[in-house]
């Protein structure tokens, strides 16, 4: 052979070489699920205590991945917290501080509400456009409630919107986007959707962005997890102690227990309501929100199994999470005084021994459960008492994708890998 035969021979092969290299990189690139459920608090789970929900999915990713026991939202309510995971910046960084479309002003309010933004602030550069721009397909599927087409801030594909009724047809919004028949659970066509998107992105690098609009009211849970616990509940021992107690918002004025016990004798909503107290849940009893857990658990477990058949399992990060604690309190005052089936719809869980409820910066309000499943690089069944908030996952999903840091746009994230 020539001498130039032999030199474009041995170039060719170095070619050859670093083409295939590049596509073997490209492909082990992790993927990457983040699974956020809506108004979950951190005991309605089984792993992190609970007795009454079973949740069978998530129990046994925090088996095989880490548990983490002090895990924070950015927010007591969801809109901010959602942001916060996004840009990885505190809600009063990015002025977007209440849940969008937001309350009206109170009369007993001191202060009135400051400028605020109204949606996710074009300027930031969000998680999901910083995976996409290095080869990540993306996807958003639920509740984004940042009021734009999450198109629009680099996710390429969106299935989202309010949901008004769990069983079809869920709203308006999804009656093109979201194909279902009547009988179907929107929990389940959800998981439908990611599932649709993982098969058809096997090949490639992903993420997926699964915002399932569970367990936010309307408190609905799918018929035969809802019979189940009907069941369930009819064995158990009776709990001890109260089914709701009324308590002051934490910002408010303190009460002594003598107006307190009046205020619970007189159970009006706008007598209530100008006191600045509210009825807690203090049972995990709710048949219907039972339902809605274990049907979000089988969606973590229906998307885990299809990552095993398509030989993912062990190339894919999953972070688990809530975006507040839960709702221990109704989301529209009612009063205690109602038959079992009102008062099911309108109170969710409780957040015991963590005080308080969604809306309020008491434990129960923004601490949240956080499960992190990274094969391969953490030990099995841990757990780690870590501080980590919403700010967090930005940063820390950088480096375990060992992608160049943003210091700038997730100004407030720390990573949390070192934990």
């Amino acid at each position: 052979m020539r001498p130039l035969q032999r030199f474009l021979m041995m170039t060719f092969c170095v070619l050859l070489s670093l083409t295939f290299c590049a596509e073997v990189h490209a492909q082990a690139k992790p993927n990457v699920i983040f699974f956020l459920v809506d108004d979950l608090g951190q005991r309605d789970i089984g792993c992190y205590g609970s007795q009454f929900y079973e949740t069978p999915a998530i129990d046994q990713m925090a088996k095989e991945g880490m548990l983490f026991e002090n895990a924070y939202a950015t927010c007591h309510v969801c809109s901010p917290s959602r942001a916060s995971i996004l840009t990885g910046k505190y809600p009063a960084r990015t002025n977007l501080t209440e849940w969008l479309g937001g309350r009206p002003e109170r009369d007993y309010e001191k202060l009135h509400h400051g400028e605020k933004l109204t949606a996710l602030p074009d300027e930031e550069q969000t998680l999901a456009e910083t995976l996409h721009q290095h080869g990540y397909a993306t996807a958003n599927y639920g509740k984004a409630h940042l009021n734009k087409d999450p198109t629009t801030y680099g996710f390429d594909e969106a299935i989202t919107g309010w949901v008004r009724s769990y069983y079809h047809p869920f709203s308006p919004t999804y009656t093109k986007t979201l194909p279902a028949e009547e009988g179907d659970y929107y929990t389940d066509k959800l998981t439908d959707a990611a599932i649709d998107f993982i098969q058809r992105n096997k090949d490639r690098p992903f993420f997926v962005h699964l915002e399932h609009f569970s367990v936010h009211d309307p408190i609905q849970g799918r018929k035969d997890l809802v019979q189940k616990y009907e069941r369930k509940l009819t064995t158990m021992p009776h709990q001890e102690g109260p089914d709701y107690i009324l308590e002051p918002n934490p910002d408010g004025p303190a009460i002594i227990e003598e107006k307190l016990k009046t205020l619970e004798e007189n159970d009006n909503s706008t007598l209530h309501q100008n006191e600045r107290v509210w009825w807690v849940k203090e049972k995990q009893d709710n048949v219907e929100f039972a339902g809605m857990v274990e049907a979000t658990d089988e969606s973590l477990g229906r998307i885990r199994a299809k990552l095993k058949e398509l030989g993912l399992e062990k190339n894919t990060i999953i972070i688990f999470t809530s975006d507040n604690g839960g709702m221990a309190a109704s989301n529209q005052y009612c009063g205690i005084h109602h038959p079992r089936k009102t008062l099911n719809s309108r109170y969710a869980s409780s957040n015991l021994p963590l005080r308080g409820a969604k809306g309020w910066n008491y434990e129960g309000g923004i601490r949240v459960p956080l499960i992190v499943h990274w094969p391969g690089e953490i030990q099995a069944n841990s757990t780690s008492q870590a501080l980590v908030t919403g700010t967090d996952y930005y940063p820390t999903l950088l480096e375990m994708l060992k992608l160049p840091a943003l210091p700038d746009q997730h100004i407030d994230g720390r990573s949390f890998v070192p934990a």
